[in-house]
């Protein structure tokens, strides 16, 4: 039995670990501002906005990359360490942004650099401090996660101003400074989380499988096919939001624009609402009303003549499913694999963060217009819906060894 000094200086290392999640987090959510520096770079290397806009492409896809393997570097290095190292890494790459001159160190700086930075640090603070915090799981993913849409927000006007009086090239710089800074201190405020006792149940049943077992199991990669798909709707539905608003609905670009703050709006409250709630109901209950409602924006833009307050409707709507989705996620892979392996286990996942980033565009490019898109849309979230429905978590036999010594104990 824990002692009263014990107890507290496991609940003050828990509370230093989630403050520190929560500043480190918010820092790696700056890279969401990278639509503000599309049209001055653009202009500094006289390529089309286009091919500027690829580079956050590459980053999300080198985001997912890095997260997949962010458990294995904190299993070695710890998390502390690693959050050093994607600080410096981070830095590094915004400082080599501000001097690349062409394409090539553009994707390789700011997509490859900075996106390996992000996710080794995203996924793996999250898990960690997730873990510190079994008994509300949801809260914690939803302050955590919510601090990351939250520094999209607030270095939206922090690089604003920065680029109002300074010069792109030190506005990089300094967001480089910042962030690193922060990431420092949020590192420095962490501590692994130690190794959850492995319950056992009355019908033998363990949930604590390693990364080899869960990827051998139907479960996992039907959760894998249920966040592809929601990655895949919300991701696409808000990097064009503003095009759909002037295409289909034909919006003035002011108005269209809006879009932007709607959605940020929807996020956040999806991530917040959608957390809190999980720790009450089932999470995978609390998926399939994710589902219903990103189904309910999409049928909007595929089916309805939309006006302004209908396009917005459904621009929430997903906006906030896939905020929902996101933060709901890593306790639910964790209810069904476990606490200690979760940073592996929802690793492979999450590439389905960056599989989704590039999905849409790529088929919306390969078919033409939006109609196309949305209806593969509909029909992965569809099949999703049915999935979440009817999937329940994997048992796995406790050794009877194993379970004689437990009782015994």
């Amino acid at each position: 039995m824990n002692s009263p000094t014990a107890s507290h200086k496991i609940h003050r290392t828990r509370c230093l670990t989630l403050i520190g999640t929560i500043i480190t987090q918010f820092a790696l959510g700056s890279v969401y501002t990278w639509s503000l520096f599309n049209g001055e770079l653009s202009l500094k290397m006289a390529a089309p906005v286009s091919q500027i806009a690829f580079s956050f492409g590459l980053l999300s896809l080198s985001l997912a990359l890095a997260s997949s393997v962010a458990g294995k570097l904190q299993d070695r290095f710890g998390v502390r360490h690693v959050t050093l190292g994607a600080g410096l890494l981070m830095a590094i790459g915004l400082a080599l942004t501000a001097s690349a001159n062409n394409l090539f160190m553009l994707y390789l700086s700011a997509g490859v650099l900075v996106g390996l930075a992000d996710g080794a640090g995203y996924l793996m603070t999250l898990s960690n401090c997730v873990k510190w915090f079994p008994e509300r799981k949801g809260v914690i993913s939803a302050c955590a996660i919510g601090a990351y849409g939250l520094g999209s927000l607030g270095f939206k006007f922090i690089c604003g101003f920065l680029l109002s009086v300074t010069s792109l090239e030190m506005t990089f710089m300094i967001w480089a400074v910042i962030a690193m800074s922060m990431m420092t201190i949020g590192a420095l405020l962490m501590k692994d989380a130690p190794l959850q006792a492995v319950s056992v149940r009355v019908a033998h049943t363990a949930r604590d499988y390693s990364f080899a077992e869960s990827v051998r199991m139907p479960q996992y990669w039907i959760l894998a096919l249920m966040f592809l798909a929601s990655c895949m709707s919300g991701l696409y539905v808000i990097g064009i939001a503003k095009d759909i608003g002037e295409g289909m609905v034909h919006l003035s670009t002011q108005t269209a624009a809006q879009a932007v703050t709607i959605i940020a709006i929807a996020n956040l409250s999806g991530r917040l609402i959608l957390g809190i709630l999980s720790d009450n109901v089932a999470r995978i209950r609390v998926i399939t009303l994710a589902q219903l409602v990103s189904l309910a924006g999409i049928s909007i833009l595929l089916f309805s003549r939309m006006n302004e307050s209908t396009f917005f409707i459904a621009v929430a709507c997903v906006a906030f499913s896939f905020g929902g989705t996101i933060t709901v996620y890593p306790s639910l892979v964790s209810d069904f694999f476990g606490l200690n392996n979760l940073s592996k286990n929802y690793g492979g996942i999450y590439l389905g963060f960056g599989i989704g980033s590039v999905m849409g565009s790529l088929v919306a490019s390969l078919f033409g217009g939006f109609t196309m898109t949305f209806s593969l849309i509909m029909g992965l979230m569809a099949i999703s819906l049915l999935l979440s429905i009817t999937v329940r978590a994997p048992c796995k036999a406790v050794e009877k060894s194993g379970a004689a010594r437990l009782i015994a104990s």
